[in-house]
């Protein structure tokens, strides 16, 4: 039995501790820390007996195997400091930080410790990017030649959390670049990224955006381009397309239902799914089975603190691609 403890009880902090508790019977949530006691009180009724408000003191008072870092992304750096200094494996939600300094200097005391660390990029466990991954794999397309990503939210997180977020581009966007870099095995050479704002929040006032398309050329030659929006009023859109020299595979998006209607006006289909966590519920689970089977049976994590840096590498060449108007070589972020 693996003993995990948990630090950040938010949204996906829950959903972690419910996968845990009820689906993976080889881990156990044995402690859990938040700064909230309504989110205490979460994790009490999931079964969690040692409660803490002191991330600190939770390392120090309990013997854990893991802990999962599910808390906002302003405390990743100073939590896992903690965590490897503790010598426990890690598994970390999205973006390890904001700063390509922090990053750096976490990888290599990760590097060093000898530990475990997974990353939370969920999307590559989504079931239906599985099945691509593998169809690639199997080289069902011969070369891949580009590749195509749609990524639209029903609407804006709130002003609050856009300000530490790091915005669309280290927020939203990173998860997109993970997905790219993961389909096309291959990495980004260069980055060209046009942005502006749609919506109304005052987005301008903290340097963010909220509508962006990316074009990125890859170092086998190989192309993507990126749609991100924050602005989508049918639902939440996640869609995906690869084409290569035997052909193309695509996954669509997931929807309320399949109850579809047809009348003199048309076809009628239902929208998609309205959230995130309900879109990647499984790729949710999935990720985590993973990263408790990489301690149940001693293998390498599959999504590491190098896809961490490689992937906030891309984000800041487009933001600043978006800044400057302009291609940006990755090269001149690392």
């Amino acid at each position: 039995m693996i003993k995990i403890g948990i630090v950040g009880l938010g949204r996906i902090g829950q959903v972690h501790i419910q996968n845990i508790q009820q689906r993976i019977p080889d881990a156990q949530i044995v402690a859990a820390c938040s700064a909230t006691e309504q989110s205490l009180r979460f994790a009490a009724n999931m079964g969690v007996n040692l409660l803490f408000t002191s991330f600190k003191k939770m390392l120090e008072k309990v013997s854990m195997d893991a802990v999962i870092i599910a808390s906002p992304t302003a405390l990743h750096f100073e939590h896992l400091q903690l965590a490897i200094a503790s010598g426990k494996h890690i598994f970390c939600e999205k973006p390890i930080d904001l700063t390509l300094d922090n990053v750096q200097h976490i990888k290599s005391l990760v590097d060093k410790a000898g530990i475990k660390f997974m990353l939370g990029f969920n999307r590559r466990y989504d079931p239906n990017i599985l099945k691509i991954k593998q169809e690639l794999t199997d080289q069902r397309l011969g070369n891949i030649h580009s590749l195509r990503l749609i990524s639209r939210d029903p609407g804006p997180p709130p002003m609050d959390y856009i300000k530490t977020s790091g915005g669309l581009f280290l927020d939203m966007a990173i998860h997109d670049f993970d997905l790219a870099r993961h389909l096309m095995e291959s990495e980004v050479s260069e980055i060209y990224t046009a942005a502006t704002i749609f919506g109304k929040l005052p987005l301008k006032s903290v340097d963010d955006v909220d509508t962006a398309i990316s074009v990125l050329k890859f170092q086998n030659g190989s192309f993507a381009t990126i749609e991100n929006s924050r602005n989508s009023t049918y639902g939440y859109d996640q869609r995906v397309e690869v084409f290569g020299d035997q052909g193309l595979l695509a996954t669509g998006n997931k929807s309320e239902d399949t109850v579809y209607s047809a009348n003199s006006n048309g076809f009628h289909y239902p929208k998609p799914l309205k959230f995130f966590i309900e879109r990647y519920k499984e790729s949710y689970f999935n990720i985590l089975d993973v990263f408790v089977k990489s301690l149940t049976q001693d293998l390498e994590p599959e999504v590491t603190q190098r896809d961490g840096l490689k992937s906030l590498i891309i984000s800041l060449a487009a933001k600043k691609s978006q800044l400057e108007n302009r291609t940006v070589s990755l090269s001149e972020i690392n």
